[in-house]
């Protein structure tokens, strides 16, 4: 069954159990008022009688038109059995046993529906004292008073096909109006159906809902709906741009490795199949194997690093950007002697991972040592404004400045150094999920400036406090 179909059902019984309620009501209190003034008239005539001490045979005492009217069909039976109808009514009313044992006490009283013939009464027998004429022997008997109900049942029989009819015109109208709400309330929902049939066919997710009313359940429903779709289209577009750098790694990893696998290939070859080589050449080419072997090793590092940086990270710390530029710089000067480097390092707190960013700046000075030339300096600045290196080399061309930071880019000054090309990549990818930026730029007086900017987790004021209760401290 259709939702507009049992909202119209819902309705339609909603209504039918509301009037049918009222219906019940409205009868039993109609009938309990017309009846009940029959009832009052029958009691108030009893009163009248009962208050003589002693009835005559003849007659029994009548209310005056204002309160009713005498009852229309009197009779009065001695408790030997006859009986005799009083008034104008010439009705023989029946005797029952209960109208006996009443007649025969001469007291008690009950009231009762009856049907004499096609007439439908209400009765009230009650007992009484009767004398023949004044003076006589009292006798005890009974009084029974009718008044008929066929008007009535007529008001009720009239009464219950009113409500009949207003209970199946009622319905029939909930029914239809519920049909109309219901397509008007549901014609939203019916978009929703409409756009998840057209997202599952089409597999589109830039339609929209329209929303007619934001504040209802239904314009929050399509609002939450659009929100949903929104979201989920730029998770389709991240994962979409996702898969395309993967394969972006994959082709430009198989075109990197391509090169030195062929040269290594061929060397090992060549060791192999020419037995006739001199120790010099053997000594050449096992140098060529080796430098080509470590070339190997650290574009594989290199490609295991970015594939890694695409993952999610792991839990950050608040991290000593200092602490760890000075661990850096140590490394530097160790492999790389010939190189003068220097270096302003100022306390600093940064929240992120210690070995990604220890990677970070590690490659911006291994990138400075490749480009500088022997005794050339090299200047690392640490502190709250993120990490600058400097060389004194060529600088990077006007033209790759935009492409220096991309994966196996190698500049016009790059070429013929060794090197993967996925070292300022990883740099750049770094420093991005630590919420900061790569840039660089070329030094007015020649060399490449390569600057990280890294939001602080501390701020400077903070660090220079702890630093000197530190040293209070110790």
């Amino acid at each position: 069954m259709s939702l507009r179909r049992r909202l119209s059902l819902i309705a339609g019984t909603s209504v039918a159990l509301a009037i049918m309620l009222a219906a019940v009501v409205c009868y039993t209190v109609v009938r309990s008022q017309l009846r009940g003034q029959i009832d009052s008239a029958l009691v108030a005539q009893q009163q009248l009688a009962e208050a003589l001490h002693h009835l005559q045979t003849q007659s029994v005492p009548g209310i005056p038109a204002s309160a009713g009217g005498p009852a229309q069909y009197q009779q009065i039976v001695l408790a030997s059995g006859q009986t005799s109808t009083v008034g104008e009514g010439n009705l023989a009313l029946p005797v029952t046993p209960r109208v006996r044992s009443i007649a025969a006490a001469g007291s008690g009283s009950f009231m009762t529906d009856i049907r004499v013939g096609s007439i439908h009464l209400r009765l009230l027998c009650f007992g009484a004292s009767f004398q023949a004429f004044p003076g006589a022997q009292p006798v005890p008997g009974a009084v029974e008073l009718a008044r008929p109900l066929n008007g009535v049942d007529s008001i009720l029989s009239h009464l219950r096909l009113v409500l009949l009819l207003l209970l199946v015109s009622g319905v029939g109208l909930a029914v239809a109006l519920g049909r109309i709400a219901s397509r008007r309330v549901l014609a939203p929902l019916g978009e929703v159906a409409q756009a998840v049939q057209h997202i599952g066919e089409t597999d589109d997710l830039s339609s929209r809902l329209q929303v007619h009313d934001a504040e209802d359940e239904v314009g929050q429903l399509a609002t939450r709906f659009n929100h949903m779709l929104d979201t989920l289209e730029a998770s389709r577009a991240q994962l979409d741009e996702s898969v395309r750098a993967q394969r972006q790694l994959v082709a430009d990893a198989s075109h990197e490795l391509r090169t030195p696998v062929t040269s290594l290939r061929t060397n090992v070859e060549v060791l192999l199949e020419s037995e006739r080589l001199d120790a010099q050449d053997r000594r050449r080419l096992l140098a060529d194997v080796v430098e080509q072997s470590e070339e190997l090793t650290m574009l594989v590092s290199d490609l295991i690093e970015l594939a890694r940086g695409d993952q999610p990270g792991p839990a950050t710390e608040d991290v000593r950007l200092d602490g760890i530029a000075a661990e850096s710089l140590d490394r530097a000067r160790r492999n790389a002697p010939q190189i003068d480097f220097r270096a302003q390092i100022l306390p600093a707190t940064i929240e992120g991972v210690p070995e990604r960013l220890s990677r970070a700046i590690n490659n911006l000075l291994d990138n400075a040592t490749r480009h500088s030339p022997p005794g050339g300096i090299v200047e690392l600045t640490v502190g709250p404004g993120g990490v600058v290196v400097r060389d004194h080399g060529p600088g990077v061309d006007p033209e790759d400045q935009p492409y220096v930071f991309d994966r196996f880019y190698r500049g016009r000054n790059s070429r013929g150094r060794q090197g993967s090309g996925l070292g300022l990549a990883i740099v750049r990818q770094v420093t991005e999920q630590h919420g900061g930026a790569a840039s660089v730029t070329n030094a007015p007086d020649g060399g490449a400036v390569f600057t990280l900017k890294l939001p602080l987790a501390v701020e400077p004021a903070m660090t220079a406090e702890r630093e000197a209760e530190a040293a209070r401290a110790v």
